[in-house]
């Protein structure tokens, strides 16, 4: 789904802290958020990268936030499939012009009816160069995206509209794509394709201060003040009264807690100063079973971690030797079983097990623990002689990045440092703005389940410059093969396809995958019936006070 921080899981963690206590992580607070007297369900997430904009989202903190305050058009089901939500329907016949049409009743949250305008204008925005938009990439199939993005080092598009989105009626919109893409159903769930208010925009085109600190949305929740970023320590939510879906039963009060340290957030949860942690910290995974019984959750998880690589911004990694080297010299398996207490297991394809196109063992050599091979390589490779890795250190990260740079100390006989940041915001924002180019950590989960999702957002050319191509890795056979792939007739020629490409990527290892995730999370007594969807976040009409 996007790049996540936590250490538990890959697109959803825990960030940001409240006040700095003097154990150095975030403080509980009692607060009951809005000055309301209801106690609201209080959840810990880490910042949000940029502002709560769906189009500039593509991380996993601001994305937990953003879908309480929208509703996407479709869901996905326990068989990995999108069913309608918003849409009442989205259908195609050659998988290259879809219509979607919405459900009746649907409002913003300041009343005012949603449209099939709203979604237009919304996609059109994100796709313009000038937005710079981090999920910009995800409207790449639609025709006429090219023209909003000319190539060349600032120029700017002259045309604002995508020619393959037209609306047809207030609750009706078609999308021609440039080429035909069977997966395109599937991506209508993901966070770029919210709709935006038709108050988002200043005459310019540019987005008030408004839409970006108090979004007005059309989902469950609505927010009750504007969020600054990096001055509020938390973000408090009230149920829209108005909104057409299910509905929390016994309370109506959402607050989302900054944290900056996943073992203070923990504490917090053992405390009942906080209902719900979705990335319970590797220190404390042996005993959190114990500690909170049938309130601990351990679930599938589609997130894949690694160790990132600046290809195209140090040279020293630019030997492909080099970095099958380091892959060979960490333990995989010693990570998995002893760090994370066998809540990992050892990542041996760029592709998650959890979807179709995984094929078991198929990183081979260069996934095997071989300390032996690992350093004849890269002392034939050249490698350098000091290693810099770079991690969020809200996350819980600190015991598997300091258990690899041993494995690289030992086996490769360099000088490794781990080097923290203090926000998974941080570390993304160095790497965006080519500040930092040291190995980093990193991992990503599923926006849509398709093993697509896996590649091209990750490791394609149209992520480099607004995307979550952090390594600015750029090979034209490996784009050639996920275009060909989206547009197979077949899922199954698809998925040929598409590891043709991961074949590519398991050769070139642009990234070097190290574990695959589970979810692993708790909640309080003060809550129940509480469960995580297939994009790991919660389901809150679900959610009842105990």
């Amino acid at each position: 789904m996007r790049v996540t921080k936590g250490a538990q899981i890959v697109a959803g963690a825990a960030l940001l802290a409240l006040a700095v206590a003097a154990c150095g992580g975030g403080a509980s607070t009692g607060s009951s958020g809005a000055g309301s007297g209801e106690t609201p369900v209080r959840m810990e997430v880490g910042e949000p990268q940029h502002a709560l904009v769906p189009g500039l989202t593509a991380e996993s903190e601001g994305a937990e936030i953003l879908a309480a305050i929208y509703d996407p058009l479709v869901n996905y089901n326990e068989n990995k499939q999108a069913d309608p939500n918003v849409a009442e329907s989205v259908s195609t016949t050659d998988n290259k012009v879809w219509t979607i049409k919405l459900k009746q009743g649907y409002t913003w949250h300041d009343g005012t009816k949603l449209t099939a305008q709203d979604y237009v204008n919304a996609w059109n925005w994100v796709a313009r160069k000038s937005s710079a938009a981090d999920a910009t990439g995800f409207m790449a199939k639609i025709d006429g995206y090219a023209d909003l993005n000319p190539e060349g080092e600032g120029t700017m598009e002259t045309v604002k509209e995508m020619k393959g989105l037209k609306v047809v009626d207030d609750t009706t919109f078609t999308v021609t794509l440039a080429s035909p893409f069977s997966q395109f159903g599937l991506m209508l769930g993901y966070t770029a394709f919210y709709p935006m208010h038709p108050k988002s925009w200043e005459a310019d085109g540019k987005l008030t201060a408004a839409a970006q600190e108090q979004p007005i949305g059309m989902g469950l929740f609505k927010l009750d003040k504007a969020y600054k970023k990096g001055t509020d320590q938390t973000i408090d939510l009230t149920v829209y009264d108005k909104f057409t879906g299910t509905k929390p039963k016994n309370w109506t009060k959402l607050q989302f807690k900054l944290y900056t340290s996943s073992e203070t957030a923990y504490n917090d949860l053992q405390g009942e100063q906080l209902d719900i942690h979705d990335s319970i910290p590797a220190t404390q995974l042996s005993s959190a079973k114990s500690a909170l019984g049938e309130r601990y959750h351990d679930d599938p998880d589609s997130a894949v971690g690694y160790i990132g690589v600046p290809l195209a911004y140090n040279k020293d990694y630019q030997n492909a030797d080099v970095r099958k080297a380091i892959s060979m010299a960490i333990d995989r398996k010693t990570i998995s079983e002893v760090v994370f207490s066998g809540s990992r297991s050892p990542a041996d394809d760029f592709i998650s097990p959890v979807v179709d196109g995984y094929r078991q063992g198929a990183c081979g050599e260069a996934c095997t623990y071989n300390p032996t091979a690992a350093k004849e390589l890269y002392t034939k490779a050249g490698g350098p002689a000091k290693i810099e890795l770079g991690y969020n250190a809200d996350g819980g990260h600190k015991e598997w990045i300091e258990a690899t740079a041993n494995n690289l100390r030992q086996n490769l006989g360099v000088e490794v440092e781990a080097k923290p940041f203090e926000k998974f915001a941080s570390i993304l924002e160095s790497l965006q703005n080519k500040e930092y180019s040291g190995l980093f950590r990193m991992a990503w989960s599923y926006d849509y389940p398709s093993p697509e999702n896996y590649l091209r957002p990750i490791f394609g050319k149209i992520a480099i410059a607004n995307g979550s191509n952090y390594g600015g890795y750029d090979n034209p056979e490996f784009d050639k093969l996920v275009d060909q792939g989206d547009q197979a007739a077949t899922a199954d020629e698809s998925v040929k396809f598409y590891q043709q490409a991961d074949d590519v990527l398991l050769k070139d290892l642009p990234y070097i995958p190290v574990y695959f995730y589970r979810t692993n999370w708790g909640h309080s007594t003060k809550i129940k019936n509480v469960s995580l969807n297939l994009l790991k976040q919660v389901n809150w009409a679900a959610v009842e006070k105990a």
